[in-house]
């Protein structure tokens, strides 16, 4: 569609009934005037479109189309081939707003002119605009021009004048502040300086200076001898390169005394690369120096601490480490010392039997009657073994040592605790042992696993007060990989072992603490807040978790699940048979050394009945001087806590000195580990525990006696 601002006037009929000529000279006659029009639209440099306004989204008159539009449309929009185009194909964010301010024109007349952002094309445009009349026609003519380059001007001017009153404030801030202690301006081509008063005081010059006749040499005339030269060199740089400058030094000032001053300023070049001037500020930084040297000191100070960090961080750890460890054994001696009423009981009673038995064996053999003799030697017999085992428990809980793994049976070993458990949690409460058929082996410390089973019973006992039921029950239990893990436990088998009381239970808040060392339930004085945490560190040590199920006054149930051994688990060793071969040990030498009288005498008439030939002594001193002579000896059996200075240990290893074959075994009341020493190989020395069955001890010791031929 095209437009002219001028319309040709329609002939009449008549006048089309005229000659052929006249309405050619009429067509060319406007053709050559539109061509006119057409070319001073072009020559406008400015952009120019005719608008024509439509029906659009919001109803009557509410789009518009462009109808014309000339070149400069283009150069100054971007936008190639607008005529025909709608507002809202060029501007579909913007367009209602465009046909709200060019619908004004068209309703009032009134030409207007204005400067708005073309968001669409990221330009802005200065704008003028004008109804084309008649106003029934619905059109706009609108000329405009981008002046996108005029407004980051302006915004650039604004901009550096902000930045310009903002450096002035902050200066006039940091002058009244006595921040910045004097400012210069130095005009390089024409060496001239201009300073204030405060800069000239600040480098030390005296009053009577012309300061419309300073140089840079006598404004550095009172810089430290140490400082000169680099503050001369960095201002040389700095005038070559142009750009920022930045340097501290020391000035001798009128108190005598050189202050820290720090110099900050800006070099400007000309079009030809040479300096023009160089502005700045000097700043005294003396308190900042002060803190710098106190902080260079503490970090000396720091790098010397590092120097030695690893060695007291290892020293730290082993201390804490060793009260950790003396921690867990206090409560071991604790709950040691929480068994002692029942075990003295037991033991009572033991003796009774024991005493009893041999008193009647007594009355027997002074009246010349041989009758029920064996009766009462069975008796005493039979408490004495029930006193060791229970001496043998007590040991292994009271004893330290490092976590020994191995395939445990748990239906076996809990088995084995039922006596000592309910000597331990007394009479008023009930235990029980429930076990699942076909329970796996455990990969688990058995001594261990005992005093943690037995640090549960206990507190299960003192939830108690008034009595009730214990139970201990074993369990098969797998994890799967994509079940929802108690303690982060990783997926696979596990055996389940837990106990169950019907005591006071604990409230939510007590359970998430329960594990943690030092938290317990019961009154001061009463617990140390250890066992369920030693209990927790168990279970994690040895690959397994440990989970408190309970409510109050419902209860509780303390649960270990440990890993399944795919070994099956060691067994107890089987009791001496019946009419055994008895080893022959005839010729063999052995000494004895015990200084307990009654057990040493035993044990020599034993040995001798077995024909055994004895040497015996008391101490380990007594001992070495049976070891000292040409006497063939092929054992020595001996006590570990041996009195006078040396131990079972030490005399061992004198005599291997001595005798180098010579087989040892170890009697002993406590652990067996501490008969052992790594002096000594395993294969060479052998442990028997107190108390002791003859037959087992006197076989062992003929049977090492002949493997040494």
């Amino acid at each position: 569609m095209r437009f002219s601002f001028f319309k040709a006037k329609r002939p009449s009929p008549a006048e089309n009934s005229g000659p052929a000529s006249d309405d050619q000279r009429t067509q060319h006659e406007r053709e050559r005037r539109e061509a006119g029009y057409r070319a001073l639209f072009e020559i406008i440099d400015d952009g120019f479109c005719i608008i024509q306004f439509i029906d659009g989204p919001d109803g009557p008159l509410s789009d518009y189309v462009h109808i014309e539009a000339n070149s400069g449309y283009e150069r100054h929009t971007g936008i190639q081939g607008i005529v025909g185009k709608t507002v809202f194909d060029v501007a579909p964010n913007d367009g209602r707003e465009w046909v709200k301010i060019y619908g004004e024109v068209l309703s009032t007349g009134k030409a207007i002119r204005f400067e708005r952002q073309f968001s669409e094309i990221g330009r802005f445009i200065e704008v003028s605009a004008r109804r084309v009349e008649p106003e029934s026609l619905g059109q706009v003519a609108v000329l405009f021009r981008d002046v996108t380059d005029r407004k980051r001007a302006e915004a650039g001017i604004r901009g550096s004048e902000k930045r310009a009153r903002e450096n002035e404030e902050r200066v006039n801030l940091a002058l009244a502040a006595g921040a910045i202690v004097g400012t210069w301006v130095w005009d390089v081509p024409a060496n001239a300086f201009i300073v204030d008063e405060a800069l000239a005081e600040a480098m030390g010059l005296a009053p009577e200076q012309d300061r419309a006749a300073l140089s840079l040499d006598i404004l550095v005339t009172n810089v430290h001898p140490e400082d000169k030269d680099r503050l001369l060199q960095r201002i040389n740089e700095t005038l070559a390169a142009g750009g920022p400058y930045a340097q501290q030094f020391r000035v001798l000032q009128a108190d005598g005394a050189y202050h820290w001053i720090e110099a900050n300023g800006s070099v400007e070049h000309d079009r030809d690369g040479k300096p023009k001037i160089f502005s700045g500020v000097l700043m005294n930084i003396d308190a900042r120096r002060a803190v710098e040297a106190e902080r260079d000191r503490a970090i000396a100070e720091l790098s010397r601490l590092n120097e030695t960090l690893e060695q007291r961080v290892t020293e730290q750890t082993n201390e804490l480490m060793a009260k950790e460890e003396a921690l867990r054994q206090a409560h071991k001696m604790e709950a040691v010392g929480q068994l002692t009423g029942g075990l003295a009981h037991d033991f009572n009673n033991l003796l009774a039997a024991c005493s009893g038995s041999l008193e009647m064996m007594r009355k027997r053999l002074d009246e010349g009657r041989s009758d029920d003799l064996a009766k009462y030697l069975d008796a005493a017999k039979s408490a004495t073994d029930r006193a060791a085992h229970v001496t043998q428990r007590l040991l292994a809980f009271s004893r330290q040592q490092s976590l020994a793994p191995k395939p445990t049976d748990l239906v076996q070993l809990t088995r084995g605790m039922e006596d000592l458990v309910q000597r331990t949690v007394g009479p008023h409460i009930e235990v029980s042992t429930v076990a699942s058929a076909d329970v796996w082996p455990t990969h688990v410390d058995p001594n261990q696993l005992e005093n943690a089973l037995l640090n549960l019973c206990i507190n299960a006992r003192d939830a108690m007060p008034e009595g009730g039921q214990l139970t201990i029950r074993i369990d098969n239990c797998t994890r799967e990989a994509d079940q929802a893990q108690e303690g982060d436990l990783a997926p696979g088998d596990y055996v389940e072992v837990s106990v169950t009381d019907t005591g006071t239970g604990m409230d939510p808040s007590q359970i998430a603490r329960a594990f943690d060392p030092f938290f317990t339930t019961k009154p001061m004085g009463e617990g140390t807040g250890l066992g369920l945490s030693m209990v927790y560190g168990f279970a994690q040590q040895t690959g397994g978790v440990a989970v408190i199920r309970s409510e109050k006054g419902m209860g509780t149930t303390v649960s270990l699940l440990l890993p399944r051994s795919l070994a099956p688990a060691e067994d107890a060793p089987p009791p001496a048979p019946e009419g055994r071969a008895v080893p022959d040990a005839s010729g063999k030498t052995i000494l004895v050394v015990e200084d307990e009288i009654l057990v040493r005498m035993v044990v020599v008439d034993a040995l001798r009945d077995r024909g055994f030939t004895v040497l015996e002594a008391g101490t380990g001193a007594e001992a070495l001087d049976v070891l000292a002579t040409e006497t063939p000896i092929d054992l020595l059996l001996t006590d570990v806590g041996l009195p006078k200075g040396m131990n079972g240990r030490q005399l061992a290893q004198a005599a291997r000195q001595a005798r180098p074959t010579l087989k040892v075994v170890f009697v002993t009341g406590y652990d067996e580990g501490v008969a052992l020493g790594d002096e000594l190989l395993a294969s060479d020395v052998d442990v028997v525990q107190k108390p002791f069955d003859l037959d087992r001890l006197i076989d062992k010791l003929a049977g090492l006696a002949n493997a040494a031929e």
